[in-house]
């Protein structure tokens, strides 16, 4: 099986076998192709955005080609939802690169990441909050979770926000003379107002003053952070994943990346230079998130979407094409857009 994710900013490949009701990884892909780069300015995916992502998908093809794989799905998220010529390049991933992307809706990313994550739940703790920051857009899922069932999706949201789009607009270092620490505060305050009213809507003030509300968040931001916390020379995702951050090291370590300019950041492992200019975009938008659900710390999983691709094309609740297709799963039909669930939620919930 394979499983693509192609985001605003990265393009991943997860190619696995399945056996005994699980799956093992053999191999995997992942490179930042900036695919959204300028869209939430222009609303149009650049000509050398898509030339970069064409290369990353060509690569996905060749792999899924020399492991033989017979079951695939992949997926396309908010920077082709924004593009107005993504029909454009949807065209050029199948005729180039033999790959049929499917964009979702940001209510079937949410859930594709949330079912990726919930390994990493603890069952004995009735509610959790998980939350997805991607480039273009950030998820948020409010659960409800039972030793004796499979986790279920009260109410969830999509941010028109990510680290590429919160970048775009406030820029990626202070300038003017602007204080470091106040501009970093300025982009907290962005996403706390835009978290606001989901945050009123699930009304989970209660439950985590009775210590019945876990956090969980998947995302470069939160496996950077916990690379740093934890002082590790190079990323290392069998030590990342799974690991905890407490909101007194989020903070501590955002503040400490927002006194830096993008080539001091550069240089602490963990990070390079291909995220410098995002990780504080990323952070603010954790900050934030911390701020508004004050649950002390948090689960950092290195999983998601593609996760949750293998899941449903292992469970057959993939769309019914993918199996249609699976004698020749990268020729199908240009992209479909799947349905999504719309928000549910109450603040007696």
């Amino acid at each position: 099986m394979a499983a693509l994710d192609l985001g605003t900013n990265n393009c991943r490949l997860l190619i696995a076998r399945q056996g005994n009701g699980s799956y093992q990884v053999i191999d995997a892909f992942s490179r930042i192709v900036r695919l959204g780069e300028g869209v939430s300015q222009s609303g149009r995916l650049s000509d050398d955005a898509m030339d970069r992502t064409i290369e990353a998908l060509k690569i996905c093809a060749a792999k899924m080609e020399r492991r033989g794989v017979t079951l695939a799905r992949a997926v396309a998220t908010e920077a082709c939802r924004r593009a107005a010529n993504c029909g454009g390049f949807v065209g050029r991933a199948q005729d180039e690169a033999g790959i049929a992307l499917d964009i979702i809706t940001s209510g079937e990313e949410a859930e594709l990441a949330f079912r990726g994550c919930t390994p990493l739940l603890d069952r004995d703790t009735p509610f959790a909050i998980i939350f997805d920051i991607g480039g273009g857009s950030t998820e948020l899922g409010w659960l409800r979770l039972g030793a004796q069932r499979q986790p279920e999706i009260i109410a969830w949201h999509s941010m028109p926000y990510g680290v590429v789009s919160l970048t775009e607009e406030f820029g990626a270092e202070a300038t003017g003379g602007e204080a470091p620490l106040t501009f970093y505060r300025r982009m907290v305050d962005k996403v706390v107002h835009e978290l606001e009213p989901f945050r009123r809507a699930i009304g989970a003030g209660r439950h985590i003053g009775e210590g019945k509300v876990q956090m969980l968040g998947t995302s470069g931001t939160v496996t950077t952070l916990s690379g740093i916390q934890l002082g590790l020379p190079r990323y290392d995702r069998n030590v990342v994943d799974g690991s905890f951050l407490r909101f007194g090291d989020v903070e501590r370590i955002s503040h400490d990346l927002a006194t830096r300019d993008c080539r001091g950041r550069a240089q602490l492992p963990c990070i390079g230079i291909e995220r410098a200019d995002l990780v504080l975009s990323g952070c603010a938008i954790l900050s934030a998130v911390c701020r508004l659900w004050p649950v002390g710390r948090l689960r950092v999983a290195d999983r998601g979407v593609r996760e949750g691709i293998l899941m449903s094309l292992m469970t057959g609740t993939a769309p019914d094409n993918v199996y249609l297709d699976a004698a020749a799963p990268m020729a199908a039909p240009a992209a479909t857009t799947a349905p999504g669930r719309q928000l549910q939620a109450a603040e007696d919930r």
